[in-house]
């Protein structure tokens, strides 16, 4: 069977631990590319960010962004998919971040808003050790009434929340009423972040929409991740690759294993599986 979509996850997966795409990678990716496979990125991040890896490939595959909440082709506006939170079920996400004292974080396909200025430090030190040279559209909201705001002004936009914190058990209560809200779907893509987004949400279904929407089977696409919310497309996937720096549960979805992101996994799995060469 001949593969002609590959769906690649971002953090730990087409990026290694410094945060960088090999120039081998690169070759790759761009030579499967060239002979006619969709190369596509699928990520949590927002969409902006993730444009922006895929433009540093080289390719002109849509995007799939926000956990597949947003799926966008690049060279022009169709926006292929999008599915957003409300204002309705943002204002009660607000709510229970306030009673448990977390700071928020919601993204627009264009721009994030953060509650903490901790974010911001942080990303201006990774821009600083040169991991990555792309601007984001960022806003930081420091009251729970300009959130409110907020929410209202993009009520439209809003495609996913999110929150990052280092202590589990200090938001333990807060992921079990999250997880008792029906209208939302929960997942992790690393030990220290709760990623949030309308209930059905999710890449695997993503992938789908866009196995419809080139006319494809299932055979003939490739999913590559290595975190919780990389599980449903790698199910769905003719072939789902799981990284070989992936958790046991990943790894126990998949139908390979590859290298870790800091051995090149992704581009060893597009040279056996595409390309047709072992080395």
């Amino acid at each position: 069977m001949a593969y002609k979509l590959v769906c690649i996850d971002v953090d730990g997966t087409l990026l290694n631990q410094k945060h960088e795409i090999t120039k081998r990678t690169k070759e790759i990716l761009l030579k499967a590319h060239q002979q006619g496979v969709h190369i596509v990125i699928s990520t949590g991040r927002m969409y902006t960010d993730a444009e922006y890896y895929s433009n540093l490939i080289g390719v002109k595959s849509p995007v799939i962004a926000s956990n597949g909440a947003f799926i966008k082709e690049k060279d022009n506006d169709k926006v292929i998919y999008k599915d957003i939170l409300g204002e309705s079920l943002s204002l009660e996400l607000l709510e229970l971040f306030r009673k448990h004292h977390i700071n928020p974080y919601f993204c627009t396909p264009h721009k994030f808003y953060y509650g903490s200025i901790m974010f911001k430090l942080f990303y201006v030190g990774t821009k600083m050790l040169g991991t990555r040279s792309n601007e984001l559209d960022m806003e930081y909201i420091f009251s729970w009434k300009q959130w409110r705001k907020v929410l209202h002004k993009e009520k439209d936009n809003i495609v996913k929340s999110e929150i990052i914190y280092k202590d589990a058990a200090l938001i333990y209560e807060l992921r079990n009423e999250l997880n008792n809200v029906a209208q939302l779907e929960i997942v992790d893509s690393s030990r220290y972040n709760i990623e949030i987004t309308r209930k059905g949400v999710s890449k695997g279904k993503a992938v789908e929409m866009l196995a419809i929407f080139y006319n494809l089977k299932r055979e003939e696409i490739i999913t590559i991740g290595d975190s919780a919310n990389d599980v449903s497309m790698l199910e769905y996937a003719g072939l789902g690759i799981a990284m070989g720096n992936a958790s046991d549960r990943v790894k126990q979805k998949a139908d390979y294993i590859t290298d870790s992101n800091d051995n090149e996994g992704v581009a060893n799995a597009i040279n056996k599986f595409i390309l047709g060469n072992t080395f």
